[in-house]
This record gives C-alpha cells, structure tokens and sequence, in this order.
C-alpha cells in the first residue's frame, strides 16, 4: 500500500469527518435537547453555501463573507425555530419529520427562485488556491488544510461553549432536564431559538467551507443529512463528545474503504470480483456500523448522562 496515498486520504478522512461533525453537532443538539426531528438541517447547509457564494462575489473576499455569512445563517435558524419547529414541539416525531420534510421542498424551491437551478461556483483567495507541501512526496490542497483547521477551531470552540460557559450549562442542563431548567425560571423558549440558531450556525459553516469544492448547489443538503443522522446515532444523541468521535470514524472509514477496499477484497478474490463488490460494499460500510452499534449498544457509543 502506498504511504503517502494513505497519509492523503487519511487527511481527506478528517477533513470529511469534521464537516460531518459540524453538521452532526448542531443535530444532536436540537435533537437531544428540544427532542426534535429536524431533517430540515441540511437545508441550513445548504442556505449558508449559498449565502457565502453571494457575499464572496459582494465583497470580493471568501473569508470575510463566512465572517458575514454566520450570523446571517444563525438568524435564519432563529426564525425556522420561532415559525417551524416550535408549533411542534408538542406533536409526535412523525409530525416532525413531515413538517420539516415539507420545510425541504421550500427551501429548495425559495433557492431555485433566487439563485437559479445552476450551482454557484465560489472562488478562493490567491493563497488558497494551491497546493502545501506536508513532506517532499506528501502534497495537498492548501484549502483542505484550512478546512481541518477551521473544523477543529469550531469543535474546540463549541467544547468550551458546551462546559464552561453559563449558555453550556443551560444547554447541558436542558438535555438532562429541561422541565426542571424551566420550573427554575429559565427562559426555555429563548434557550430553545439559541439551541436552534447555533445548530443552523454550525450547519451553514459546513456549507461554506464545502462549497468552494463542490460549489453551492440546490438539493446539497439532502445528502449530507443522512450520513449526519448516522453520526448522531453511534455517537449517541445529544452527546457533542460522540457526534466527534464517530464523525471523525465515519469520515476516516467511508474515505479508506472507496479508496482500499478493492486492494483488500484482491488479496483473496478476483480483480474483477474485488472492482465489483468493493464499491457496493463501501458505500455500505457506514451502516454496517451503525447497525453494529445498535445492536451492540442501542444508546450510542458516548451517550450524554440523564439524571
């Protein structure tokens, strides 16, 4: 096996996992807190990568559009929360999941009407635009390099935001109980809105910083949701600590297995065998694990304490 293949789709899988994890996070968060199904959220995703292309070509800046685009993505989720979700909060899961699967469809359409049915292409700084040298044989985009380091930023800054500010209390203390945060005279709806607006936060810097790959395009968000709902899953609801770990897993895992599960199956099958299984059963890998994961530990790998 090729080392310096192994070290680049190695970093293609962290890359891929902390985009999940951003995605993930703001999820389990809604999720485990204002037990809300919100399949929705990739929408978000989809609405900050289309934000960001438009403020990068205003403002003649990539970086200063994320900057601009956040708060306008977080605001966006305040509203969703205010006008969508919260008529909801009392209806059953399956109230939810049609109610934000209708939600889906206008997005999608308001995102059609104002920005066409062609994806938008969003170019980078000079200095992003080319490749780093990691060693003499290793090189990789240097944008992808920016992408780790924004993911990890964001995950350390949402692990202090979490424990050790009085909003992470808030949060920490609505996902073990959030009848007694309300009876103690917190302000459960605001709570809620903040919740929501952080999660759609999260979400829409996933999309800005995917788009410059794979440009902004409609429909974008309803891929990545699936995998998201996977993270949450084994990582267990609710828990920030699980949806990283098991984003980072499912990243590394789906990226190694479409790039050296074929090698593998040659060992003791045929080439053509190997080719034709191989992509089958990568695709599948991701599942096979959270049906491992569920069968094994239905609560998820770090699920959050309840009191």
């Amino acid at each position: 096996m090729d080392t310096t293949l192994l070290v680049i789709q190695a970093l293609n899988g962290v890359q891929l996992g902390l985009l999940l994890f951003l995605v993930a996070s703001g999820l389990t968060l809604v999720f485990g807190i204002l037990d809300f199904v919100n399949l929705a959220h990739g929408s978000l995703y989809m609405l900050g990568a289309f934000i960001c292309a438009t403020l990068t070509f205003a403002l003649g800046n990539f970086l200063w559009a994320v900057l601009v685009a956040l708060p306008i993505t977080a605001g966006l989720g305040f509203l969703v929360e205010r006008f969508i979700a919260r008529p909801l909060y009392t209806r059953d899961h399956l109230d939810h999941v049609l109610g934000t699967f209708g939600l889906i469809l206008v997005l999608d359409t308001a995102a059609h009407l104002i920005w066409g049915p062609e994806g938008i292409a969003v170019p980078l700084p000079e200095w992003l635009d080319g490749q780093t040298n990691l060693t003499a044989e290793i090189v990789v985009p240097t944008y992808r390099l920016l992408i780790i380091g924004a993911g990890l930023a964001a995950a350390g800054g949402l692990f202090w935001l979490v424990n050790h500010t009085r909003l992470g209390m808030l949060i920490r203390a609505g996902a073990s109980n959030r009848t007694m945060v309300s009876a103690l005279g917190i302000n459960i709806e605001l709570l809620f809105g903040l919740v929501f607006a952080l999660g759609a936060a999260l979400a829409g810097l996933a999309g800005m910083l995917i788009a410059p790959i794979t440009e902004a395009n409609i429909g974008m968000g309803n891929n990545i949701i699936i995998t998201a709902f996977v993270v949450i899953i084994v990582g267990g609801i609710g828990s920030i600590k699980g949806a990283f770990i098991a984003a980072l897993l499912i990243g590394l895992i789906d990226t190694m297995g479409r790039a050296f599960l074929d090698d593998i199956f040659k060992i003791f099958m045929s080439n053509e065998a190997a080719e034709t299984s191989a992509p089958a059963i990568s695709a599948m890998l991701i599942y096979i694990i959270m049906a491992t994961v569920l069968a094994v530990k239905p609560q998820g790998l770090f699920p959050p304490k309840v009191r």
